[in-house]
């Protein structure tokens, strides 16, 4: 049985204990934070759809329509949003990771300098400094991740995470946009849209009371906050829409 280098027996410990403290991180702040903002976006702009359009008609059905066809309109747009700015960011990352390995490779002391300094700034006495940085520098590798790790703070790419994105903005976005629709589709007339304010309502207080997952602040505060950002929508909204056919009239 061969000798296992200490230095990557290291690096393959911190890999695998960082993934483990990064789990809430990557699951609550990545796919959960994608899931929550794109029910809130999909919520908040066909619920300003229908108020808009309901103050426009009192037509039930141009209502429903009017806010199927905006519900669409947003999953395409979220989805295709989220695809190219996590396709983006990885890109940027791989791009910086590739402008420090090219930097090493060029003038490795002058890497290995900041480095040294880069230790010194956590704590580090310089002659500490300078014998970690000199035992990383050893594996170029390892030397171009640590870089990457200190000086641009990018821990980890993730392969395929624009696709991931794009299916969660777009299947949150979806729901969040169908559900002030539901009352539209059993009801007509204003129970419709008095039933289409009220569960949009509701949603929204939903909504702000899952965001507080991802926060410290109390669920029932994160969710009146969002009620009161949903009224303001759908009011503003639909007196847009009610001026829109004085305005026609005129």
């Amino acid at each position: 049985m061969g000798m296992v280098n200490p230095a990557q027996h290291a690096s393959h410990l911190l890999d695998t204990m960082w993934r483990r403290e990064r789990w809430h991180q990557t699951h609550a702040t990545g796919w959960l934070g994608d899931a929550i903002y794109g029910v809130n976006d999909g919520l908040g702009a066909i619920f300003g759809i229908i108020a808009g359009v309901a103050g426009y008609t009192a037509n039930t059905h141009t209502v429903l329509i009017s806010g199927l066809f905006g519900a669409l309109a947003s999953t395409l747009s979220m989805g295709a949003g989220a695809w190219l700015a996590t396709k983006s960011e990885s890109e940027l990352q791989h791009q910086e990771i590739e402008h420090e390995r090219r930097e090493i490779l060029e003038d490795k002391e002058h890497e290995l300098e900041e480095l040294v300094l880069l230790y010194q700034l956590k704590g580090f006495s310089e002659a500490d400094a300078q014998k970690i940085a000199n035992k990383i520098a050893q594996d170029d590798e390892l030397f171009v991740k640590t870089m990457a790790q200190e000086e641009l703070g990018i821990q980890e790419i993730s392969s395929g995470g624009h696709w991931k994105s794009a299916f969660v903005g777009s299947v949150s976005t979806l729901v969040g946009g169908v559900v002030p629709l539901i009352p539209l589709f059993f009801l007509t007339g204003s129970a419709a849209l008095i039933g289409a304010a009220i569960v949009s309502i509701l949603a929204h207080f939903a909504v702000g009371a899952a965001k507080s997952v991802l926060t410290v602040r109390s669920w029932w505060a994160s969710g009146v906050e969002m009620t009161f950002a949903g009224i303001i929508v759908g009011v503003v909204a639909y007196g847009l829409g009610f001026l829109g056919t004085l305005l026609i009239h005129v």
